[in-house]
């Protein structure tokens, strides 16, 4: 793991290293030659795993074998994203989850071996997710809000006849987030705030329903039940600052701290035959996994990997074969087998477009700098290689969604891409974000756009003062809440930023947190308990939301949109754009008419990355000189 490096030493060395270094600037098609992966389940005699990749320009389901790593297309979807789930047990039928053109109402597809295609969950509103199969794997788990549009209960499916049956009838927001084994014990969960929830063991025979959650402010997510029903797994911050892992022994009734971190604990689960414990720990912004012997406890050490760090992992259902999951700061995801007896570790994939040089690309850096009030603001720092006293680069302040979530390490195809074109970014980790303890997770409740968005200034004035950014020229860039955060600071403080971008914003809050979807019902209070019910707390919301202050906005803006966006509607991208322009401010506004809260297609990724990047030549470069920049629509 690469350790936290102060701003000192950043100024000092990274400019010196750095300053004579001769980068080869890639275009955007370069880029997204790029492949994603995911996915990786195998099939019964684990000679192949099922994945999903992008390499089509949408993701569509393959097959690997792994002996020849050879890969097979499955499916030729040239419309929607289909991700893969896994083959039928004992077959080379296989499923997939679907929705439409990002609506986000995901559909369960079954796929036979000769191509013929069944919606397994076929209502017009639904949204049906893929849970877990049981244990003897003769049927599948999945929850749906087909019966009531607002709440998931958790349904059982065989592929003797494919037919729904109800286990769990979910009527007050209690949402299943374990099943034992035998199917006789449910552990739900219920939201109260963000950051907190409340914790439930229903016994199914007796319908006996027991709140193990305590009365104070902490979060419980269930993990893993013992194979023989005795006892589950869960992360809590019970009593402490960061997540851990605990044992709730259903006979004794007695809870157990397993394994803590000074970070959290991510999550935990049991491989299929009880043999490995597997925990992942996010460790100041990176992915650290630990595997353990599980009967034993004792830890057992990954093998050597030099192209980057693992991620995950997926074990076999025999438990002698698993699959891991290698990504780096200038690497997507990789897939790599691994043999537990022969310890032969094989490369499945290779994600990055070979026409790219990894050396022209650069590594995260985290750092830490001091906001207004003296609060310590962690964020992720990437400076391009060209950068330094003689060579002042511009820079682009990157805004994470949320509320509450992180920007960590790792690959990011469009940030990688604006640094090699000469713009270093500054991912801040504002108060407010997950991953630094839930004192910090909760300074920005009712106070967004505030002290959040002044880190987010703070982060600005630390750019400024490296030797090697143009203190000029910097923007704002984020999105979702992102999106907001944008927008807000390019209205109350428009003579820090430059420019401001927005991919999706939030522009009316009263509007967003009335119009959320039917099935955030279980979530709707503790997301108004955090930014406001707007029933009541319209005069707040209403202050803070940017399109009652479109008379500020007086940096140039571009606006990014998907038209099926349920979380962020159409409307709030228009009536922002349409506002700004009211004052003569260069407006850009770039529609997607097949996507929602995201861009999923590649050419949609492309012409996002590739507006942005002409946007910030024109208004937030001296020069503007790469291939990119001098082309156009």
């Amino acid at each position: 793991m690469r350790p936290v490096l102060t701003a000192f030493v950043l100024i000092c060395f990274s400019h010196l290293s750095y300053s004579q270094t001769a980068v080869k600037q890639y275009t955007i098609e370069q880029f997204y030659k790029t492949i994603a992966f995911g996915g990786g389940n195998f099939n019964k005699p684990e000679t192949k795993i099922l994945v999903h990749d992008n390499s089509s320009g949408i993701f569509n389901v393959y097959e690997i074998d792994l002996a020849t790593r050879e890969k097979k297309q499955l499916t030729t979807s040239a419309k929607e994203s289909y991700i893969s789930i896994d083959y039928i047990p004992g077959t080379n039928d296989f499923l997939y989850s679907a929705d439409k053109g990002g609506n986000e109402n995901s559909h369960i597809y079954l796929q036979k071996a000769d191509g013929d295609v069944t919606d397994l969950t076929p209502g017009v509103k639904e949204k049906a997710d893929f849970y877990s199969w049981n244990h003897p794997k003769t049927a599948f788990y999945y929850t749906s809000n087909v019966r009531d549009p607002r709440f998931f209960d958790l349904y059982k499916m065989s592929p003797t006849d494919w037919k729904p049956v109800l286990i769990y009838q979910n009527e007050k927001g209690l949402d299943v987030a374990s099943i034992s084994p035998d199917e006789n014990w449910l552990v739900l969960t219920k939201s109260i705030t963000t950051d907190k929830n409340e914790m439930y063991l229903l016994n199914r025979k007796t319908s006996d329903l027991k709140k193990l959650s305590a009365e104070t402010d902490a979060t419980y997510s269930p993990q893993s039940f013992e194979l023989n029903n005795s006892a589950f797994y869960y992360t809590t911050n019970e009593g402490s600052e960061f997540t851990y892992l605990a044992k709730y022994d259903l006979a004794t009734r007695k809870q157990q701290k397993i394994y803590s971190d000074k970070w959290d604990v991510m999550y935990m689960y049991i491989s299929e035959n009880g043999k490995y414990r597997v925990i992942g720990v996010n460790e100041d912004g990176r992915n650290k996994i630990l595997m353990y012997d599980h009967k034993s406890g004792k830890q057992l050490a990954f093998p050597t990997i030099k192209d980057g760090y693992v991620q995950g992992v997926s074990i076999s259902s025999t438990e002698k074969n698993m699959i891991v999951y290698v990504v780096s700061d200038r690497s997507p995801v990789n897939l790599y087998s691994f043999n537990f007896a022969s310890k032969n570790l094989d490369k499945l994939t290779n994600s990055l477009n070979p026409e790219i040089d990894p050396n022209d690309l650069v590594d995260a850096e985290v750092v830490r700098f001091k906001s207004f009030d003296g609060l310590q603001i962690p964020a992720i720092f990437y400076k391009p290689k060209n950068a330094a006293a003689g060579n002042k680069v511009p820079a682009l302040v990157w805004v994470h969604g949320g509320p509450g979530g992180q920007s960590t390490a790792g690959y990011s195809q469009s940030i990688q891409y604006f640094v090699n074109h000469g713009y270093a970014i500054l991912a801040v980790n504002n108060r407010g974000s997950s991953g630094y303890g839930k004192t910090y997770y909760k300074m920005d409740n009712r106070n967004h756009g505030d002290k959040d968005l002044k880190d987010c200034v703070w982060g600005k004035k630390w750019l400024a003062e490296q030797a090697y950014i143009n203190p000029s020229l910097i923007g704002i860039y984020g999105g979702s809440y992102g999106g907001f955060m944008s927008l807000a600071g390019i209205i109350q403080y428009p003579a820090e930023f430059k420019v401001g971008v927005d991919l999706f914003g939030v522009t009316n809050w009263l509007r967003t947190l009335q119009s959320i979807p039917a099935y955030w019902e279980s979530f709707r209070k503790a997301l108004y308990e955090e930014m406001g019910d707007p029933g009541t707390d319209s005069v707040r919301l209403r202050s803070i939301s940017p399109l009652f202050n479109t008379d500020k906005i007086k940096t140039p803006l571009l606006v990014l949109q998907g038209s099926n966006d349920p979380r962020v509607l159409q409307v709030e991208s228009d009536e922002i754009v349409a506002g700004a322009k009211k004052n003569g401010t260069p407006v850009e506004y770039v529609l997607f008419p097949d996507e929602g809260h995201g861009f999923r297609k590649k050419e949609n990724q492309m012409k996002a990355a590739k507006v942005t990047l002409l946007f910030l030549n024109k208004y937030l470069s001296e020069g503007g000189d790469s291939a990119d920049s001098k082309k156009s629509f």
